[in-house]
């Protein structure tokens, strides 16, 4: 990515190292919330875990989803939406906290695809969205074509692919989720152009205190971690094998 970020709008030294540090810190933030994410859901996807917090079971015998599975499925929302709207009055490490929480609280909501789905499958899902997420955010980056149109009908999308979700957490449609996952993949590839061409205008704009900086690079490598897990996720249920 170094080289790219030299090669290209940066004409200046100078520039390239802000735009390099800027960068450096946007991919930090995104792979310490990937790595916590996943290194919870890995050690909490068990069947003894999920049935012991996630299940609770009914006087008839019957398994149900317990109150604290919805807290952690729809809690990062709050957390998100805290993070996203309180960035410029909340001090840097707040916020930092506030983006820590929320990778926690994803991590255990991914650990019931450690029952659902083979490590094969999960593992092979991972590597091609790591490899399409590469590709798309050195689109966005090298592109001369102005994505802002293209980014607004997405995240459009991407609301109503959101709502559908929550919808459909409850109905359990096998055909809706299919759909939403197939959208999905189109959305979270596109965004992730459009959020790094918006990521390159912050790195040229040297107006921006060093503190402002700082947040809209934690906001960066929020937004390209939300991304990131919500493509493996579509991918993965389209393609993934069940155990």
């Amino acid at each position: 990515m170094s080289e790219i970020i030299d090669n290209y709008s940066f004409d200046t030294a100078e520039k390239q190292a802000t735009a390099r540090q800027f960068f450096a810190k946007v991919y930090g933030f995104m792979f310490f919330a990937l790595i916590v994410s996943g290194a919870i859901a890995y050690q909490y996807g068990t069947v003894e875990f999920i049935a012991k917090y996630f299940l609770t079971v009914s006087a008839d015998g019957q398994a149900k989803i317990a109150p604290l599975f919805y807290v952690v499925v729809f809690s990062p929302i709050a957390v998100a939406l805290l993070f996203q709207t309180m960035i410029n009055r909340l001090s840097f490490p707040l916020l930092f906290g506030l983006f820590s929480l929320y990778s926690i609280l994803i991590g255990f909501s991914l650990s019931t695809i450690f029952i659902v789905y083979s490590m094969t499958s999960i593992a092979i899902t991972f590597g091609v969205t790591a490899g399409t997420f590469g590709v798309m955010a050195i689109m966005g980056y090298v592109t001369k074509v102005d994505l802002t149109k293209f980014g607004s009908i997405l995240m459009m999308a991407f609301w109503g692919i959101f709502i559908a979700g929550i919808v459909n957490f409850f109905l359990h449609s096998d055909s809706l989720g299919y759909i939403i996952s197939m959208i999905g993949v189109v959305v979270f590839t596109g965004l992730t152009a459009y959020h790094m061409q918006q990521l390159k205008k912050f790195a040229h704009d040297s107006e921006i205190s060093a503190d402002q900086k700082n947040k809209l690079a934690l906001l960066g490598g929020f937004t390209l971690y939300i991304l990131f897990v919500n493509l493996f996720l579509s991918l993965l249920r389209l393609f993934g094998s069940r155990d």
